[in-house]
């Protein structure tokens, strides 16, 4: 099961929200690529972006942070937030970015998810952020009618490369990852899934691993990381052994 230490881009600073308000964000690094270099020589394997001001506005807005640390490290890394058309895909694909993440898009215009997915293979992911099941769009501010596996299913034969589930209710909480909900969308998809919101500790990560055999191959973790709870050697241990 793979680790993804999460870098959540606001205004240029490396952030953490708390269920997704941005007016609820604690600065944890004002150098997001020093940050990443960090994550790389702790012996992350990936990296997990996120521009939170593009997911608002809808367009890439902390270009800059992401150029700086695609150039700082060697490993992949995912992004998503603001990531809306084809061109702004192919962009960051060639600039460097192993994966881009396509979540609001999903709901407004499906199509453009799986022309995305043919068009790169192995590249594109799904992120889909549910509140109380529901998903949540344009940045966790607006709420679907649709249900997070509803929205997963649509994507079934796509050729995703990956479903980000994310739980809004524990993102930034420390409450404990929904391994029930995870697992149960796991389960039921062929797509694997990677696990977001509310990791709090290496229980939780033990948890998920429990359960990896539904479908789960990965898991993103942010605030514990942050502020001690999760020893990067000793989850990294866990999580590659047997």
């Amino acid at each position: 099961m793979i680790l993804y230490p999460a870098i959540d881009l606001k205004d240029g600073h490396c952030v953490r929200l708390l269920r997704g308000d941005m007016e609820a964000a604690t600065v944890f690094s004002t150098a997001p690529a020093e940050q990443a270099k960090r994550f790389q020589d702790e012996g992350f394997a990936w990296l997990h972006l996120v521009d939170l001001n593009g997911a608002f506005a809808g367009r890439p807005v902390n270009g800059e942070a992401v150029e700086a640390i695609i150039d700082a490290v060697r490993i992949p890394l995912q992004l998503g937030g603001g990531i809306r058309d084809l061109a702004t895909v192919e962009y960051w694909l060639g600039r460097g970015v192993r994966r881009v993440i396509l979540g609001t898009i999903a709901v407004s215009n499906p199509e453009l998810v799986k022309t995305a997915c043919a068009r790169f293979p192995g590249q594109v992911a799904v992120g889909i952020d549910a509140r109380g099941g529901m998903v949540a769009v344009e940045g966790w501010a607006q709420q679907s009618k649709i249900r997070a596996l509803e929205l997963a299913l649509r994507f079934e034969d796509a050729g995703a490369a990956a479903v980000i589930y994310t739980d809004i209710d524990r993102d930034g909480a420390l409450g404990g990852v929904n391994v029930e909900a995870t697992a149960d969308l796991a389960f039921a998809l062929t797509t694997p899934v990677i696990a977001s919101g509310g990791v709090a500790s290496i229980h939780d990560l033990e948890a998920l691993k429990a359960v990896a055999s539904t479908g789960i191959e990965g898991v993103i973790c942010g605030r514990a990381l942050y502020d001690g709870r999760i020893d990067p050697a000793a989850a990294l241990a866990l999580l590659r052994s047997a």
